[in-house]
């Protein structure tokens, strides 16, 4: 079997652009990945244009071989750009030798370790207008079945945050705790916003709250600052969404930076980088829970990946998305009583509709966390996917 082709189909999903590869074969059988990349849509689909010229006429079954090669190779090797690229082709490779099989890639991977992982949700909070809003809309995502919880209620602020703006933030997790109970899990993002004094006195105030994490508290260039706010934080630090490779990672293990780790499979190397990672975690008796905010295959791929590792504490999931999500893909997920289950079909377990695809094209969005919104306007037409 070989590579024929290589196509990146951009559609637009209103906060960002999902970024969906596909490979082709000459047996017939495609796979496809996801590269989707906050903001740089543009930017990554060059850069898999540079690694369909090193696939084309080669075995879609070396998938050790071409990620190894690809990685090498580019002499301004890593980065977000580059490694989503990489992260979408090595995904869809896996969903090649999966379809291939008649089996799904965790069962290429170990087999299962779980049949089902815990879902937290991310964009629960979208329509909310005050504060008071979260309250109800964190109510409505407990009523679907949610076990956790994931926003950022820290406004504009950057680097440094005012009493007035502290209080803000506290008053806006207090209102969902007060709606949601001490059953419901809490995670706190940070969108590495902070610099270290801020960081820790923010994770001080938020302990009362017992949230289980406070996510990317300082931005991730400095992984020395990083270690400053765990040591003082009496709250669980967690991170890694933009770090890539298991090289970086290595340094976070060994610096102790990081309580949780989150690298997404379609940034951080692929399925395989990730369960690299996933590995390296487990042997620092570290959880494995990975950002996943995007589209219908990055969640896919990260299912597969979630099913065969031992140390997978939560998945990330966007609690509701544009109607056409529905339309571009086959993904039917199963979620019941805060549970997701995973998916026995072969590959991935999914298949992008081509045509359905480009009927939402790409559309320019910027990035909204400094400027001014507490929350994520939900688009007009937004729905539930699952």
């Amino acid at each position: 079997m070989k590579i024929t082709g290589v196509n990146t189909f951009v559609v637009d999903c209103y906060r960002t652009n999902f970024v969906f590869v596909k490979i082709y074969t000459d047996a017939g059988i495609s796979g496809v990945g996801e590269a989707t990349l906050e903001y740089k849509e543009n930017a990554v689909v060059g850069a898999i244009e540079d690694i369909k010229r090193y696939l084309i006429g080669k075995s879609p079954f070396d998938i050790e071989a071409h990620y190894h090669n690809i990685y090498r190779d580019a002499y301004w090797r890593g980065g977000a750009v580059l490694m989503s690229a990489l992260s979408a082709v090595e995904m869809a490779l896996w969903d090649i030798n999966g379809k291939s099989l008649g089996v799904p890639v965790h069962r290429l991977l170990g087999g299962k370790v779980h049949d089902k992982v815990k879902v937290y949700a991310n964009g629960w909070f979208a329509g909310a207008t005050c504060v008071a809003d979260f309250g109800i809309k964190a109510k409505e995502a407990m009523d679907r079945g949610f076990k956790g919880l994931k926003w950022d209620p820290f406004g504009k602020a950057y680097m440094t945050l005012s009493n007035e703006e502290l209080d803000k933030a506290l008053e806006c997790i207090g209102v969902v705790r007060d709606a949601v109970g001490y059953d419901m899990d809490l995670f706190i993002e940070g969108h590495g916003r902070f610099n270290v004094p801020t960081a820790i006195k923010i994770a001080k105030e938020i302990e009362a709250f017992k949230p289980v994490w406070f996510e990317e508290p300082v931005p991730p260039d400095n992984l020395d600052a990083m270690v400053d706010v765990r040591r003082k934080s009496p709250v669980a630090i967690a991170g890694g969404e933009r770090l890539f490779t298991r090289e970086a990672f290595s340094e976070v293990f060994k610096r102790r930076a990081l309580d949780y780790v989150q690298p997404d499979i379609s940034h951080a190397g692929g399925i395989m980088e990730c369960r690299k990672i996933a590995a390296m975690a487990e042997s620092n008796y570290i959880p494995f829970a990975p950002h996943n905010p995007s589209g219908p295959v990055a969640n896919a791929a990260t299912l597969q990946l979630a099913a065969c590792t031992p140390n997978f504490f939560y998945l990330e999931i966007m609690a509701s998305d544009v109607p056409w999500r529905k339309e571009i893909t086959d993904e039917q997920l199963h979620f019941e009583d805060g549970y997701m289950t995973i998916p026995d079909k072969p590959g991935l377990g999914i298949e992008l509709y081509e045509d359905s695809a480009i009927k939402h094209p790409y559309a320019p969005h910027d990035l909204r966390h400094y400027n001014g919104q507490l929350i994520q306007i939900r688009p007009p037409a937004a729905e539930h996917y699952f």
